[in-house]
Order: structure tokens, then sequence, then C-alpha cells
């Protein structure tokens, strides 16, 4: 097996370990990330029900580029007022394959700070 098959099957067991444990319904949606290396992008699920209920992205927030933990804050601080506005409070964060650190800690935090509580 080579360098890049491996690696992707690694993400890929990772990403499903963390989505068995996580789970979003009407009352609890899931937070999702997905970090590319010029953008963030985060969305609110309700599972039950298969849709989303609200996203933000670094390209819609900071314009051409937002592959910095500043402008995850910015997505975080975004996607937060969105779903306050929805009447979402409590949620479940889903980091999928990513490590909890850098760009995806950011984006929480500054969800936490906004006032989601997961």
């Amino acid at each position: 097996m080579n360098r890049e098959k491996r690696i992707h099957a690694t993400r890929e067991r990772r990403k499903h370990r963390v989505r068995n444990r996580v789970r979003g319904g009407a009352d609890r949606p899931r937070l999702t990330v997905f970090r590319s290396h010029r953008h963030i992008y985060a969305q609110l699920i309700d599972d039950d029900q298969g849709r989303t209920l609200c996203a933000s992205s670094s390209r819609v927030v900071c314009g051409a580029y937002g592959g910095t933990a500043a402008h995850a804050k910015l997505v975080g601080a975004d996607l937060a007022e969105k779903a306050l506005g929805l009447d979402i409070k409590r949620i479940c964060f889903d980091r999928g394959p990513y490590k909890f650190h850098g760009r995806i800690r950011a984006l929480a935090e500054a969800a936490r700070e906004k006032g989601l509580v997961f």
C-alpha cells in the first residue's frame, strides 16, 4: 500500500471512530468541521432529519484566504451567532478526522465564547 492510500485509510478510520460516538439530533445538533489548506468550513447538522440547520465558512466570512487560526475564530463566532438566532444553544462537536488543536480548536473556542454549550 502506498503512502497516499495509507494516509487516506487512516483518516477514514479516525473519522468513523469519532462519528460513531457523536450524533446530533433536533435538541442537540452536531457541529461538524471540514478543513482544507485554504479555508475552513463548519455546519450544524440535525442527524434525525438529515438536514443542515446553518453553516459558515472562511470563504464567506474572510474572503480570499482563510487558512489561519484567526480566520477559524471568525468562522466559529459567525456560526455561533447564526445558531443562537435559531435558538440553538446546546450542540455536540464533531471534529472529524482532525486533531483538536490549531484551527479546529480555535473554531470551537470561539463558538463557546459566543454562547454555544458543548
